[in-house]
């Protein structure tokens, strides 16, 4: 069926499959199944209230929340009205938080609870247009006028009329703003991506027909809902073709979270898969004797049938047979104690991952495709097709996007997922979305096959592990505020946390040392005190920064950066290469036996 909208989609959805449950929650012990038909109502009401709060079609709403029914209820009653979501994510601090509400113009917000609600009140002078902050269920705040529980907020929709929202959304055009993805840009506030329904929609069918997504898959919504990732699976996926969705309770339940509800689609950024990868090998490690040749048996098995799979080839009758075997005594069983019993579609995104992590994987019957993409074109740039799959490679381009590569090689990208520009920012949008083609930053080149690999990034956008944009010179610019930093290299790029190397004022650590009546033991770089006022100088830093910002772990250099050592450019601006190969003990020292946050 075609629909111009994700909330006409979703409305089609509801009021076909009525009864059958479309999300889970769990609540007591155990999954609670809202059905269609309730989910449909509930988006309604939703609707009515936002409408009866004064939200008009082209205004914006903010989320600020984890993962929970509610988020999901007010993005898609948001689109529904004529109107634009949000998401924030949870780690932002109030200074980011308060820069996105006023920039997307929201009066309205939704919050999970006090800690989130907090940010927002610390921030309260600088938003002149916020008229109504909504708690999600289970939270209250009881000296605030501008505060609306969720029982109180849904009140307010009763007076509306009972098709109000229906109106509305026959009203939505494709080329409306569905949603805004707020992104990192290399420097400068975050940019809000703008992708309209039509983006949304063509994108949705298109990965729906690749893997043959149906009403009975199901997924676990677990990361940031504010990125289009989790959007495409929490969102808009089950609007367009009804896949179902599991909230996990919180990201430390996600591991039992997952081993009950077993989804048939599971997405996960690298550091996800790394942490599986790990513990993994870890227990494998232990088994010894009769079974741990059973085990490396079965696993060969399982590597040499994907292996055939990913040619789009069929693996020799004796070689599927011992599959089959295989998966009975072993493979099935580890899949089933990881969650992903199910699973059927397994993909990483958002960040680099290592080929032998994926190949780790296909041993344990797990076929991990990588996907790579931007929110700028809704997520998917290329993908590893079934059938045509090749580690250390992104895929090739989703059927239907043109991908070419420019003079540079920098990837350019042209198709109905690629966005309408940046909100509010045209010389951003011009910079960046050149006569239809979307020019991405990255830099990538083809195989002989047609596979799309990425060699590099023409903007200094870091990529944790995790797979959070951080934009590095934010962070150096508030650390080198501090008078004893002359220069600052935020490090983080496919790591687990970010850490920064400081380079010293040598003449104003000097002095401070003298003020503080003191003289260096040894090195000026090693000095005790020295060191103790680089670390409040980077807390202090960090205060203005979301958590996944934060700098955890810094070295202080022995010298300066310099021209010589190729560490500067001409106009002394910093080489990050040269710097992460001259400096590479001293950044691995600061990861060595450490985990993410």
């Amino acid at each position: 069926m075609a629909h111009d909208s994700i909330p006409a989609c979703f409305f089609s959805q509801t009021d076909s499959r009525g009864p059958s449950p479309a999300v889970f929650t769990r609540e007591g012990g155990a999954w609670q199944a809202l059905s269609w038909a309730d989910y449909g109502a509930l988006v309604r009401r939703v609707g009515r209230s936002l409408i009866a709060l004064g939200v008009e079609h082209g205004h914006a709403t903010c989320i600020l929340g984890f993962n929970r029914l509610e988020w999901v209820a007010f993005a898609l009653a948001t689109m529904a009205v004529g109107a634009v979501p949000a998401g924030i994510y949870t780690t932002c601090s109030p200074t980011e938080t308060q820069y996105i509400i006023d920039h997307a113009e929201a009066a309205v917000v939704l919050v999970e609870n006090r800690e989130q609600y907090a940010k927002i009140a610390q921030e309260r002078g600088k938003l002149p247009g916020l008229k109504y902050i909504v708690l999600m269920r289970g939270a209250r705040i009881d000296d605030d006028p501008m505060v609306l529980t969720w029982d109180d907020f849904l009140a307010r929709g009763e007076p509306v009329k009972p098709d109000a929202v229906d109106e509305r959304t026959r009203k939505i055009q494709g080329d409306d703003s569905a949603c805004y993805i707020y992104t990192s840009g290399t420097t400068g506030p975050p940019k809000a991506v703008m992708l309209s329904h039509s983006n949304c929609v063509w994108t949705i069918e298109c990965v729906g027909k690749i893997h043959r997504f149906t009403a009975e898959d199901c997924t676990l919504s677990y990361l940031p809902l504010s990125h289009i990732a989790e959007q495409v699976f929490t969102v808009h996926g089950p609007a367009v073709l009804g896949v179902r969705v599991y909230f996990a309770e919180a990201l430390e339940k996600v591991p039992d979270n997952l081993k009950e509800v077993q989804p048939t689609l599971f997405f996960g950024v690298p550091r996800i898969w790394e942490k599986f990868h790990a513990a993994v090998a870890a227990r494998l490690s232990q088994v010894t004797g009769g079974k741990r040749k059973l085990v490396d048996w079965a696993r060969s098995v399982a590597a040499r049938v994907h292996a055939h799979h990913n040619r789009g080839q069929q693996p020799p009758a004796l070689l599927a047979l011992q599959y089959k075997l295989a998966r009975k005594l072993v493979l099935d069983k580890l899949r089933t104690a990881l969650g992903l019993g199910r699973a059927k579609v397994c993909s990483s995104g958002a960040a680099p991952i290592a080929a032998e992590v994926l190949e780790f994987f296909t041993g344990l019957d797990l076929n991990i495709r990588e996907v790579y993409g931007q929110s700028e074109d809704n997520g998917p740039t290329s993908v590893n097709l079934p059938g045509a799959t090749k580690y250390g490679t992104v895929g090739k381009p989703l059927p239907g996007v043109e991908v070419r590569l420019g003079e540079d090689g920098e990837i350019l990208v042209r198709g109905p997922n690629v966005f309408k520009g940046y909100y509010k920012d045209q010389p951003a949008t011009d910079a960046c979305l050149i006569d239809g083609w979307l020019h991405s930053g990255d830099l990538g080149t083809f195989d002989g096959d047609g596979f799309l690999l990425i060699t590099g990034r023409k903007k200094e956008i870091i990529i944790t592990a995790g797979g959070k944009n951080i934009a590095p010179k934010n962070i150096e610019a508030a650390l080198k505020n501090h008078p004893l930093i002359e220069e600052a290299v935020v490090i983080g790029d496919r790591r687990p946390f970010i850490s920064a190397l400081v380079a010293l004022d040598v003449a104003a650590a000097t002095k401070w040392l003298a003020d503080q009546g003191k003289t260096p033991a040894g090195p000026l770089h090693e000095d005790a005190a020295i060191q103790a006022e680089i670390k409040r100088g980077v807390d202090r830093a960090n205060e203005e920064f979301a958590r996944v910002e934060q700098v955890r772990e810094f070295r202080v250099l022995p010298r300066s950066l310099a021209l010589e050592h190729g560490e500067l450019t001409p106009t002394l601006k910093i080489k990050r290469r040269v710097i992460d190969k001259n400096w590479s003990a001293l950044i691995e020292s600061m990861y060595a036996g450490k985990a993410s946050a």
